[in-house]
């Protein structure tokens, strides 16, 4: 798996022309990320470091996933259909 292509999932989660940094564009991103480095510590077993990394990213993604299902639950139940996230 190659490094996530950030223009493309930008384009695909963003709401309006210009929006780069909104929950459902941030929690994309860090889904590819996540996704990405959970490939690189399969062959990297004891890869410590990037598996901090790793942690720290799905502790990012949880918050965003509280923030948008507190304030917006129909884009949360979206979200996570489009990403295919377990709750």
């Amino acid at each position: 798996m190659s490094a996530p292509n950030k223009p493309e999932i930008i384009k695909q989660f963003q709401i309006s022309d210009k929006d780069t940094g909104s929950s459902e564009v941030q929690i994309a991103l860090l889904t590819a990320r996540i996704a990405h480095l959970t490939e690189h510590l399969r062959a990297h077993k004891k890869d410590f470091h990037s598996r901090r990394g790793l942690i720290m990213l799905t502790n990012r993604r949880r918050k965003l996933l509280n923030y948008l299902k507190g304030n917006a639950l129909d884009k949360y139940n979206e979200i996570i259909q489009k990403l295919n996230l377990r709750k």
